[in-house]
């Protein structure tokens, strides 16, 4: 008889559990207010979108939304048309807001996404694209009823890509755009150039992509993967590998994350960091360059500088008249506020060398080559203000002192923000632990090959603060948010790519969104369990496993 009591309690916790389950709604990042209401929304044929005629941005986004319903249900919701049934596209005065709060308001009549500019009513869409089903169903389209007044906590919410290392095609950027704007992320930091390729049509300097574009690869190195899109020759020599962006296909891609509200920031590297650029002209280095093409075996067996040359050389006036034209051409491709201008890891052990490099520094009254790079770094800045943009770099531009107008993306840890929002400057927090995605983030036994400097769980990441405790209420306004990075040296394939990005990227976004009172881990992990995991499974997109609990996937990898 007891044992007969304890399963009947066990049964009615478990119901209670998934009821509590069932009423929550499954919506990443947590939005900042939310209240459930009786009943729910059911979207069929008898339901249009309506919104102000004459207003393009809000007739792009009802369409926007008519083609995911026409996706996933086949249905062809009318636009404008009169029908029982509504789904409501509004601008208007949202006091508290910003540009990227809204409100959703769903009941059994209808729905209304209303935000103080397109962003915001962007950003409506992606909390109701969540309640919805992520691929074609036939089962009914249900929306829970609901009020949700939302704003994100922080205003840079960044991924940044590598593509240098390994090259990624156009519509492998576009995929993981829509990943990003599903869960709220509005920046992507595209890292185009470094030792290993150059990856952005320069149409002054050709070579940049007929030389730079490519290395010489050996399977078995540090590069090679056997999941690449790329497949090599069999033969066991070097064979050619790379690509890059014409400019028109750049365009597209800022085209296609405008829509989604991502600003797209190009990272073009400076001054270290610069092997595919001076393998294409090598009179820009301090000595002479004896490698013809960029070659990833000399980067797996760790550069040396003796036999490939990595930094611009800062006393080589040509040097400023070619980067000045390359981020001319940039920055028309690119309209964002932001150019990164890498400034980390820079070797300054040939600038030792250089007799033009100590006669500048003697000139100019350098201390040392670390005042060198400084001024290397304000020459170019100098340069991108008068053309109304900004620039930021990796923590190293701290250097030998700031630019004066420099924005500092902290990598190594959080001490460099901490020292550029005391002096002043905007942060962007991008410390490795936790926030490098491209490290473990389990194992690592059993896991592809990744980073090995620290394992970042999901635990971690959702646990980041980017508000370190150091600086003051003042100090800490200069944080403008946080950015996670992927580093592909060992990511040669999209499918891996989207192992190491899911469900990390969700929890990111949840830690840069949403209120600290309102982040709750195991809350979090329901929700991705509540059609995340399953939306990605249907949808063929690869995922670490850890925290999905379906059993048919748990029986898979068993």
């Amino acid at each position: 008889m007891r044992n007969k009591c304890s399963l009947l309690i066990l049964y009615l916790l478990l119901g209670l559990g998934f009821r509590a389950q069932a009423q929550q709604a499954p919506i990443i990042p947590q939005p900042a207010g939310l209240e459930l209401k009786p009943g729910s929304f059911t979207l069929d044929e008898r339901t249009s979108i309506q919104f102000k005629r004459g207003n393009k941005e809000l007739a792009a986004l009802a369409q926007y939304l008519a083609d995911h319903v026409r996706d996933i249900s086949g249905y062809t919701l009318p636009l404008n048309k009169k029908t029982p049934y509504t789904i409501e596209l509004a601008l208007g005065s949202l006091p508290g807001l910003g540009d990227e709060g809204y409100q959703l308001r769903v009941s059994p009549t209808g729905i209304v996404v209303k935000g103080n500019t397109r962003a915001g009513v962007f950003y409506g869409l992606q909390s109701l694209r969540q309640t919805l089903p992520p691929v074609r169903t036939n089962a009914p389209l249900t929306v829970p009823a609901m009020e949700v007044v939302d704003s994100p906590r922080f205003a840079w919410r960044g991924m940044m890509l590598d593509v240098s290392r390994h090259f990624y095609t156009v519509q492998d950027i576009k995929e993981i755009l829509d990943l990003l704007a599903l869960y709220k992320i509005n920046t992507f930091h595209w890292h185009l150039t470094d030792n290993e390729g150059w990856r952005l049509e320069i149409k002054k300097y050709p070579r940049l992509t007929k030389v730079g574009a490519w290395r010489q690869e050996l399977p078995g190195s540090v590069f090679y993967k056997p999941d690449s899109a790329y497949v090599p020759p069999l033969t066991g020599r070097p064979y050619p590998y790379g690509g890059y962006y014409t400019q028109a296909q750049a365009r597209e891609v800022v085209a296609y994350a405008q829509a989604r509200n991502i600003t797209v920031v190009p990272e073009i590297e400076m001054p270290g960091h610069s092997g595919a650029a001076l393998a294409a002209y090598p009179r820009l280095a301090c000595m002479p360059h004896p490698q013809p093409v960029p070659n990833a075996t000399l980067w797996s067996g760790g550069m040396q500088q003796d036999r490939f040359n990595l930094n611009y050389c800062p006393a080589n006036d040509s040097v400023f008249v070619f980067l000045q034209d390359v981020l001319s051409e940039v920055m028309d491709i690119f309209p964002s506020q932001y150019l990164h201008i890498g400034g980390d890891e820079v070797d300054k052990d040939d600038w030792k060398k250089c007799a033009g490099c100590q006669a500048l520094m003697q000139r100019e009254g350098l201390r040392d080559e670390d005042e060198l790079q400084s001024y290397f770094i304000k020459r170019i800045e100098k340069y991108v203000v008068s053309k109304g943009r900004r620039i930021i770099g990796w923590d190293e531009i701290l250097e030998g002192g700031l630019a004066p107008e420099a924005t500092v993306m902290s990598w190594r840890g959080e001490k460099g923000g901490i020292a550029a929002a005391r002096q002043g400057h905007d942060v962007v927090m991008s410390p490795s632990n936790p926030l490098y995605f491209n490290r473990y983030q389990a194992g690592p036994e059993g896991e592809p090959l990744a980073g090995r400097y620290s394992i970042n769980t999901l635990e971690k990441v959702y646990a980041y603060n980017p508000l370190p405790a150091a600086l003051s209420g003042p100090e800490q306004r200069h944080v403008l948010g946080a950015q996670f990075a992927i580093w592909t040296e060992f990511i040669s394939s999209r499918s891996h790519l989207e192992y190491m990005l899911l469900p990390r990227l969700p929890a990111f976004a949840e830690t840069l969104w949403t209120p600290p009172n309102k982040q709750n881990f195991n809350n979090f992990t329901d929700r991705l369990n509540q059609g995340h995991f399953s939306g990605w499974e249907q949808q063929g997109i690869r995922f670490h496993p850890l925290h999905y609990r379906s059993r048919t996937h748990e029986a898979t990898r068993q």
